[in-house]
């Protein structure tokens, strides 16, 4: 046999148009994506809770609420409501002035200002809003040591320690207070980990829908085809089981994650391994083995939409829209909920279940209304005797 007959054999000419239509695929989506980073940084929402009514207070607010590159600042809320909506991730950065700002700077003693971010959310919030607020220090900094240093100048022949003890109230005249809420575990591992258990049940998934769905197909002669779907659907629950046992054993072993965490995730994986089946077998009960090419472009989609990089308010509309109807989304915030964060996740956890139902019943309209049953292999040969 030639090579030029060995190339141009199925299994060959698919590989070749899966390694071609792979690298687009990828590269188009991932680098359209990501050029949202930083350029959409100035659609995260932040909010201003100004306590003080003092002169010096008003000043800073105004600075910087001009000078903030975000284009929704909210001041109207207090600071409970606004630690509790980043608690949510509704916010990327609390900013607070504590009601004795102004006292405290006209005295020359500590003037504190406190800038709250939620770790336990997507890594570029909380890298971006770090690098914002050290920012921010600077330039308050530099402006409280120019006033405070106008008043000490103001004062003529003053003594070695008294102009000492000034000299230090110049350099801590201003304090920034850099809080985090819901702190994650040193190490990428344990940061990335929210992503991390949702691309391996997602991807295994989505195998899993081809091979099973191939199954499907193959025995449609010798059982009635809704009991085969049932079939398929509990073939998955038992790969769902076995999968997020494999994957929480490893988590436990090498994640900052104690026991009683593991139990609460170990039912959501199985949701999810159940609900990205059904999303994935959508395609492959519509097209059969060539629902992969669609497939992938998905997946490679959700890792952009799935939040755990970016949050929703920095994508591009179709990602965002994405984030809505895929499963990833809706399961990675929950693990950042349940691993990390005081907020609830039992929202996120229905999003991912409607996803599941919906993908489930178009599923069931596919296979009722598009694939034909094929005669009985039984009843076919039961027929065959009484003829004879």
């Amino acid at each position: 046999m030639s090579f030029k007959k060995f190339f141009k054999s199925m299994g060959v000419t698919s590989s070749v148009f899966m390694g071609v239509f792979y690298a687009v695929a990828m590269l188009g989506i991932f680098l359209l994506g990501y050029t949202a980073l930083p350029g959409q940084m100035d659609e995260l929402k932040i909010a201003f809770v100004n306590d003080d009514k003092g002169k010096a207070a008003k000043q800073i607010e105004d600075q910087l609420i001009e000078s903030l590159p975000f284009k929704t600042i909210d001041t109207d809320l207090t600071n409970k409501e606004a630690l509790k909506s980043l608690e949510d991730n509704d916010y990327a950065l609390v900013i607070h002035i504590p009601k004795d700002f102004s006292k405290n700077a006209s005295k020359g003693e500590s003037a504190q200002i406190d800038f709250t971010v939620n770790e336990a959310s997507a890594t570029m919030v909380a890298s971006s809003m770090s690098s914002v607020v050290k920012e921010i220090n600077a330039q308050l900094s530099t402006s409280f040591s120019k006033q405070t240093a106008q008043g000490v100048l103001m004062s003529m022949n003053v003594p070695e320690d008294q102009a000492k003890e000034i000299s230090k109230q110049i350099e801590e005249s201003y304090v920034g207070n850099y809080v985090v809420v819901n702190d994650v575990p040193d190490g990428m591992h344990n940061n990335m980990l929210p992503m991390f258990l949702t691309m391996a049940c997602y991807v295994g998934a989505m195998i899993a829908a081809m091979q099973l769905v191939g199954s499907f197909k193959m025995f449609l002669g010798e059982a009635p085809k809704i009991r085969l779907f049932g079939y398929v659907q509990l073939s998955a629950f038992i790969i769902a089981v076995l999968g997020t046992i494999a994957a929480l054993i490893i988590t436990y072993l090498v994640a900052d994650v104690d026991t009683a965490t593991i139990w609460k995730v170990a039912l959501q994986q199985i949701l999810l391994y159940m609900v990205a089946f059904n999303f994935c077998a959508m395609f492959t009960f519509l097209v059969g083995e060539a629902g992969m090419i669609l497939n992938i472009p998905v997946l490679l989609a959700q890792t952009i939409a799935n939040g755990a990089t970016m949050p929703r308010d920095m994508m591009y509309a179709p990602f965002e829209v994405m984030s809505y109807i895929t499963p990833m989304y809706h399961s990675v915030q929950s693990y950042f909920a349940i691993f990390f964060g005081s907020t609830d996740p039992v929202p996120h956890i229905w999003g991912l279940a409607a996803v599941g139902a919906g993908a489930l019943v178009i599923n069931l309209l596919i296979v009722t209304f598009l694939h034909r049953q094929k005669p009985l292999k039984k009843l076919a040969e039961d027929t065959k005797e009484i003829t004879a």
